[in-house]
């Protein structure tokens, strides 16, 4: 087997490794991106659903009892 066609063999399979890695990689960023963007939205939601609940509800809570 000729040495050149082994080194290129090699070559692709680094590569494909790589591209395995950077993908893995990619996937969690997007995941913890779409984590962060959840726990914001969330935490709007939740203002917004004390809209229209009376007066005093969402307030100060005094914890020195």
């Amino acid at each position: 087997m000729d040495m050149s066609l082994v080194a290129a063999v090699l070559a692709q399979q680094a590569s494909a490794n790589q591209q395995q890695v950077a993908t893995s990689v990619l996937k969690q960023n997007l995941d913890a991106q779409k984590d962060a963007v959840t726990t914001l939205l969330g935490g709007a939601q939740q203002i917004l659903s004390l809209a229209n609940v009376g007066a005093g509800v969402g307030g100060n809570l005094n914890i020195a009892a």
